[in-house]
């Protein structure tokens, strides 16, 4: 599956440092691997906000076969009421202080042999928390069937991320079911990652609907894509669930918005940005973008996704082994850094956007891992999807959630939360 991908390059702020890439922090030449309602309280701590709910979970179990009441379509889904394991939103009382969100989203979400989907549902489960998978549609669209995909501009059955092994399409629908499940976000990645001259830049409304119900068509209807007969259905109607996507290489974004099936999203995460209180674009949608943090080693901030840090200090997914140990250090710190400016001052949740890759031998892998865990062990930390954190934003005093948006990057409240708060 060794396919190009364009990528967005992080340098300096706000800037790409590349005219092979737009600003996006995705994917360029980067080969993979072969091969009851647990509702809590998301303001409490103490209130578990486990995704299962406590249950354990075997992050590479395949799903116990569904029963078959509510299927949709071609049966490759059904309809199985509210997703379990959803945190209350609560307002917040008055003068308190607001947790520390932080967003794990992952572009692409499929699972290979490297099994890194299964691995960080697991690690969502050590956090208590949700995460967001973006899923590239034609992930669940056998390589055998690739004509089946019409892309916008470029030929039919062609992609800049290639198509999963027959394998690797059922291994990635058993693990969207078991997401879903838990408590994480299915959202969109959209299909071939088309970016840079005559990619998704170029592209009208009407094409990112055509995009949409094509990604929506895959997903829905996997049986007939696939033939399998072995996975239950998938426990959602995806068409109902999509809420939110992140297009290829951060492209595109302005006629995203203007399209159709994108008016009954609730958010976009698409853009770039600083570390603040996200707010609405003029349709209503939320923008929720890529935030740039400190980038230690550096005089430039980065963007907190793991290949704007490759390419920033190696320039290729295979660079010198030799300063890997460095590499690790920088991105894990990054993260950390970019967690630390807002827990201490703002708040601003951290968005953080990965992709299930060995980029550097693994070591944007096991960095955010080590800094995930650094963060929970803080007070008032909540591992969320970008649905729960939109929940928890719509719930609380438009006055109050107007003041949080009102804090620069790195300002803490004058005077404390309550005295903040307080102020006219």
């Amino acid at each position: 599956m060794g396919v190009s991908r364009r990528i967005v390059l992080g340098a300096a702020v706000g800037a790409c440092v590349s005219s092979l890439a737009g600003c996006d922090g995705n994917r360029g030449e980067a080969p993979r691997p072969v091969g009851s309602d647990g509702a809590s309280d998301v303001g409490v701590r103490g209130t578990s906000t486990h995704p299962t709910g406590g249950m354990a979970v075997s992050p590479a179990s395949t799903p116990t076969p569904l029963h078959t009441a509510g299927v949709i379509g071609d049966g490759s889904s059904r309809d199985s009421g509210p997703q379990p394991h959803q945190p209350r939103a609560r307002r917040l009382a008055p003068g308190e202080e607001p947790p520390q969100f932080v967003v794990l989203s992952w572009d692409g979400a499929g699972e290979t042999s490297a099994q890194l989907f299964s691995r960080f549902r697991g690690v969502a489960q050590e956090l208590q928390g949700a995460m967001t998978f973006f899923l590239s549609g034609i992930y669940t669209l056998p390589e055998a069937k690739r004509m089946a995909y019409a892309p916008l501009q470029h030929p039919v059955g062609s992609s800049a991320i290639g198509f999963l092994s027959e394998r690797s399409v059922h291994a990635t629908i058993a693990q969207l079911g078991l997401a879903w499940q838990e408590g994480h976000e299915i959202g969109t990645h959209f299909n071939g990652h088309f970016c840079g001259p005559g990619g998704v830049r170029r592209w009208s409304p009407a094409d990112w609907d055509r995009e949409i119900d094509q990604a929506v068509g895959f997903v829905s209807n996997w049986r007939t894509y696939t033939g399998f007969t072995d996975l239950p259905p998938l426990p959602f109607d995806y068409a109902h669930e999509l809420i939110g996507g992140r297009t290829p290489c951060l492209e595109g974004q302005a006629n995203l918005l203007r399209a159709t099936r994108v008016r009954g999203w609730r958010y976009d995460s698409s853009g770039t940005g600083t570390q603040v209180w996200p707010s609405r674009f003029a349709t209503g949608l939320w923008n929720i973008p890529m935030q740039q943090i400190p980038f230690p080693g550096h005089r430039f901030e980065v963007l907190a996704m793991d290949y704007n840090m490759m390419y920033n200090q190696s320039r290729t997914p295979n660079g010198d082994p030799g300063m890997r140990p460095v590499w690790f250090r920088q991105a894990r710190d990054a993260f950390l850094a970019g967690f630390q400016r807002a827990y201490t001052t703002n708040r601003a949740p951290l968005i953080i956007g990965n992709h299930f890759e060995h980029w550097n031998g693994g070591i944007y892998m096991e960095a955010i891992i080590q800094a995930a865990t650094r963060m929970a062990l803080y007070p008032s930390v909540r591992f969320v999807s970008f649905r729960q954190l939109i929940d928890w934003l719509e719930a609380q005093d438009p006055k109050v959630l107007r003041r949080l948006q009102s804090l620069p990057v790195g300002r803490p409240p004058a005077g404390g939360w309550a005295a903040f708060f307080s102020a006219s």
